[in-house]
């Protein structure tokens, strides 16, 4: 089912990041709805990663490129020339945040600022930063955080996205007025689902456990996260492309997907239903005296996405740990990895 009515069929879209996490799956959909992808990205960290197991090096246009080598970057968006861009590229852990701050903020700000040069030389219709949840000032209240709270963070990752929304909300009011190019964010929360093995990360950690017999290390199973299955913000970030496409300025800004108000769990509860479908993962707790700041609280207001974007999150919990558990199991069971990612793309819009 295309949810777009054939937007995408033939369209040039340039992401870069596509060989991380999100930006492999979003490259996956994009492939399944007829566009013409383009990559620029590092290369990937492990053979365990998305991008390699999916064979998208050899599904798509893959350039490997830094997003801090500027001119590089911007050489790529003049020969592709596309009609719309995605910057998913980023150091995006709070903990290695800490043992490479530099290289943090270099990737994370300047990488926004090289990715917003490359759009003004090469003029796309819509370019879209896709920064984290964790761009707010975090003071752990009960309620949702909405589109104009401050910015903040203090870690050097939550800081760096802070920092990387005002580059975008910058660029926009500076350079990105006569109508030309369109401008938004894109904020998400603690994304999950088959193909992430990044390090730090609670799922990741769960199946290299899992599959090694060893125990699961759970730092914090008091956090609160609002935990969404990986093509949740990645529907969000396709409609919010192409309503910005068709309508222009009225939806340029930032955007927050989420699950709904009062839907956010906490890592105990992730782990509890884990359990549920593979019941011989083994865990204990992290004794360790010393351990680096993590906000222990952190909700999204959905609201204007609901309102405004025919955009909404579908999945129950219990849903999108089943879909990240089948995501999983399938890189161990199945040799075609793309096509059980693409699989997944169809049974999330069937439920539609």
């Amino acid at each position: 089912m295309d949810l777009f009515n054939n937007f995408y069929k033939g369209k040039k879209v340039l992401i870069t990041g596509d060989t991380g996490f999100k930006g492999s799956w979003l490259c996956i959909w994009l492939n399944e709805l007829g566009a013409d992808v383009y990559g620029y990205a590092l290369p990937p960290k492990t053979p365990q990663d998305n991008f390699v197991k999916a064979n998208l090096g050899k599904i798509i246009r893959h350039h490997d490129g830094d997003v801090r080598n500027g001119q590089e970057l911007a050489r790529m968006f003049k020969e592709t020339k596309p009609d719309i861009a995605f910057h998913l590229a980023a150091q995006a852990l709070v903990l290695p945040s800490y043992a490479e701050p530099v290289e943090t903020f270099e990737t994370n700000m300047m990488g926004t600022v090289n990715f917003f040069e490359a759009v003004r030389q090469s003029s796309p219709r819509v370019a879209i930063n896709i920064t984290s949840d964790k761009c707010y000032q975090n003071n752990e209240w009960v309620w949702g955080y909405r589109e104009n709270e401050p910015m903040g963070g203090n870690d050097p990752y939550s800081a760096s996205k802070g920092c990387s929304e005002l580059i975008t909300s910058s660029y926009m009011k500076s350079f990105f007025t006569t109508g030309d190019i369109f401008v938004a964010s894109g904020r998400a929360g603690n994304v999950i689902g088959g193909g992430d093995w990044a390090a730090h990360r609670i799922i990741p950690d769960v199946f290299r456990a899992y599959f090694s017999n060893t125990d699961l290390v759970i730092r914090n199973p008091h956090a609160t996260r609002p935990w969404q299955f990986v093509l949740e913000p990645i529907f969000g970030y396709l409609k919010l492309a192409q309503t910005i496409y068709e309508k222009g300025s009225s939806h340029t800004g930032g955007w927050n997907f989420g699950p709904v108000a009062g839907k956010d769990h906490s890592v105990g509860d992730v782990i509890r239903d884990i359990l549920k479908v593979v019941p011989a993962l083994k865990y204990k707790p992290d004794n360790s005296a010393h351990k680096p700041h993590e906000a222990t609280l952190l909700k999204l207001d959905i609201s204007k996405a609901l309102a405004h974007l025919q955009w909404r999150p579908l999945l129950a919990f219990e849903e999108t740990i089943q879909f990240t558990v089948d995501g999983y199991l399938a890189e161990k069971d199945t040799a075609d990895v793309y096509q059980s990612r693409a699989n997944q793309i169809k049974e999330y819009t069937a439920k539609f």
